[in-house]
């Protein structure tokens, strides 16, 4: 199917490498434009492209920019995908390293996924926030096998997350059903299971003992 990712980072990046390796049709695209993705497009046989072409008919898009530049993106961007278009968001709120304050984050009490769908229009699937770039293409194993890595998702579209569960095992990877958005606090940074990788036991371990509140590391 086609997968288009914004984002070229190096979530971004191997996420293209690990879906083109499945057989899947990626458009990846950045903020500066397809012709600054040529080494990429090249190594993985996906399609360089602008923002809107990448989502244009897409059955999965995957957000993987920082926080801060999310509400930047086009303005119904995700019109054009299609209709049942299932969305990734890999972010992440850094809010003293990155992203400067987010009112909605921090005054509102939104989870970071919550305040991306806001400015998306859109449900999203959180996934791949706390996984390091490297794993995903170390990390990757066949089903049954005992090193196989679980990874949290999070969202309250369960066709969504069918969805983004098969894609996780493509790529070699077990997934763990973390509840819905307002549940995604339990894989944020500075949580138990935020750079974990183990089997699904230990991140249901980690997630249950995640705590709400935001340590002063990761507020503004």
């Amino acid at each position: 199917m086609k997968i288009g990712i914004i984002g070229a980072g190096n979530i971004g990046g191997n996420l293209t490498r690990r879906f083109t390796a499945a057989g899947h049709d990626v458009h990846v695209a950045n903020s500066r434009g397809p012709h600054t993705l040529g080494a990429l497009a090249e190594e993985t046989g996906a399609t360089a492209a602008t923002i809107e072409d990448a989502v244009r008919d897409a059955k999965v898009v995957v957000v993987t920019i920082p926080l801060k530049a999310v509400p930047a993106l086009p303005d119904g961007l995700l019109d054009s995908a299609a209709d049942d278009v299932t969305v990734i968001d890999t972010g992440n709120y850094y809010p003293q390293q990155r992203d400067g304050k987010i009112t909605g984050i921090e005054d509102e009490g939104l989870t970071e996924s919550r305040w991306t769908e806001r400015q998306l229009g859109h449900d999203v699937v959180k996934v791949f926030n706390g996984t390091y770039a490297q794993d995903l293409i170390d990390k990757a194993r066949p089903a049954g096998d005992p090193q196989r890595v679980a990874l949290p998702i999070a969202g309250d579209d369960e066709a969504a997350k069918r969805v983004v569960t098969g894609l996780l095992d493509e790529i070699g990877f077990d997934a763990v059903d973390a509840g819905g958005q307002d549940e995604s606090w339990r894989q944020q940074p500075g949580t138990p299971v935020y750079g974990l990788a183990a089997d699904a036991a230990a991140v249901r371990k980690a997630l249950d003992a995640a705590s709400p509140e935001r340590t002063a590391e990761w507020r503004a």
